[in-house]
């Protein structure tokens, strides 16, 4: 394997894209748009090191997929970049972002094998169209349309990154600095992703799995003489509460730890320690909408839930249809896919003591399907 180095850049809030998903996280088959970008390259058997930048919010849920270096992004592209060069002491790097999904071996071997013409070397286009610039006819075989990989001498790009200026690009910042550039010719499968319109561009995405992916949660509480009661999202009319460091609601709890199992994305305790006093006494309504987010970011959406309520107190029967109302709200679905079921333990154990409640929840998550936009 040549010592050569790759940074892919997969940091961005994907603004422009419009969706709840994320656009790294659209799903091809079963694998993120990020992870098959990466696994691509990698296979490519051309890097000795593969750096991913990510928004830290991502990066312990990645780590799960794949064995790469993560390292968080920054606030822009060039920041992003610049973090990543940190983690990079190869002569050449090559850079690229995980929008430009269908990027092949080939086109990779073609950018490579130019590595000494440039400081930096250059994927470009050439238009075909008319090009007025400031109401002026330009010729258009002055005007190239720049893509990625991009391929860099490292220590050249990284004190061409020390500036406030913003480039786009590596090459920018490279020639700004009187580097040299080389351009070889672009392909039109490197096409970049960047609105929703872009996807009917790329030519190499498989479509999501149809696979139902489930998920399992239980939890428990025990009683308290303090507080008001909170279950399925309801407040319950009650002289008690539960023992809890939010606001108790075991059935939400349950059914957090049931959407987080179904997505691989650990369980409550993870993402919400009972440690950290932001989530002293809050409503888990307002934890379940985080994950709920957290899940479309991630490219899944809901398709339904079942929870099993185990009580001998209080009785539940005029707050079933509330909570099924107050969680199908929270999680897009219609009441009727978010059901819940009240039932005792018969006497037995803690909960037939009268000492808490025991929830049971199952979710099933789907993949969002971006072909059908």
């Amino acid at each position: 394997m040549s010592k050569l180095s790759l940074v892919l850049l997969a940091a961005g809030g994907s603004t422009r894209f419009k969706l709840d998903v994320k656009k790294q996280w659209l799903r091809v088959d079963e694998d993120p748009l990020w992870y098959f970008v990466a696994k691509k390259f990698k296979s490519s058997g051309l890097f000795n090191k593969i750096v991913i930048t990510s928004s830290s919010a991502d990066i312990a849920y990645m780590k799960n997929f794949g064995d790469f270096i993560y390292v968080e992004g920054g606030s822009s592209r060039q920041e992003s970049l610049k973090n990543a060069l940190d983690h990079i002491s190869s002569e050449h790097v090559l850079v690229s972002d995980i929008a430009r999904s269908c990027v092949d071996v080939e086109f990779l071997r073609s950018i490579i094998s130019q590595k000494n013409r440039a400081d930096v070397i250059v994927p470009a286009l050439g238009l075909q169209d008319t090009v007025v610039y400031d109401n002026k006819t330009i010729d258009r075989s002055l005007v190239k349309v720049v893509q990625t990989p991009q391929l860099s001498k490292t220590e050249v790009l990284k004190k061409a990154l020390l500036t406030d200026v913003e480039y786009t690009d590596e090459s920018s910042a490279i020639v700004a600095k009187g580097g040299s550039r080389h351009f070889v010719e672009g392909i039109e499968d490197a096409h970049k992703i960047t609105t929703i319109s872009d996807l009917k561009k790329i030519s190499c995405l498989r479509s999501p799995s149809s696979n139902i992916l489930t998920g399992f949660g239980y939890d428990v509480h025990a009683f308290d003489s303090k507080g008001e009661m909170f279950l399925g999202g309801m407040a319950i009319k009650s002289s008690y509460g539960f023992k809890a460091h939010s606001d108790g609601d075991v059935a939400l709890h349950a059914l957090i730890d049931a959407l987080l199992g179904a997505a691989g994305m650990g369980d409550i305790g993870e993402l919400f320690p009972p440690s950290d006093d932001r989530y002293k006494d809050i409503d888990s309504k307002e934890l379940l909408k985080i994950v709920v987010a957290k899940l479309h970011n991630y490219g899944f959406s809901v398709s339904g839930v079942d929870l099993s309520i185990a009580c001998e107190k209080p009785k539940l029967s005029k707050y079933k249809a509330g909570m099924r109302e107050v969680i199908g709200s929270i999680l897009r679905l219609p009441p009727q896919r978010a059901n819940i079921k009240a039932t005792t333990s018969e006497k037995l154990g803690f909960v037939g003591r009268g000492e808490g409640v025991a929830v049971y929840a199952v979710a099933n998550l789907k993949y969002f399907d971006w072909t059908k936009i």
